[in-house]
């Protein structure tokens, strides 16, 4: 099960996990569709992986699969 991660690394901008507009690689680090696209290219500061869409989770599934309400951002600032 996905952590779904409430925000994006680099900006900080609120990504609730019944919305669209995230994206994530394959260890789930997680940015906005603006620093995807316009600042990262697509590819995860992190670990170089590609970024993809990250699929919703319903709001009446919440209660039972909790996403994650810890943020996170990154240690070092994200390419300009």
């Amino acid at each position: 099960m996905l952590e779904m991660r409430p925000n994006c690394e680099c900006c900080d901008r609120d990504l609730p996990a019944e919305k669209g507009g995230a994206f994530i690689c394959s260890f789930e680090c997680t940015f906005c569709a603006d620093c995807a696209d316009a600042r990262l290219n697509r590819v995860c500061p992190n670990c170089s992986g590609a970024l993809v869409a990250r699929p919703t989770r319903a709001a009446a599934l919440h209660a039972k699969y909790p996403p994650s309400a810890q943020r996170k951002l990154r240690a070092q600032p994200c390419p300009a």
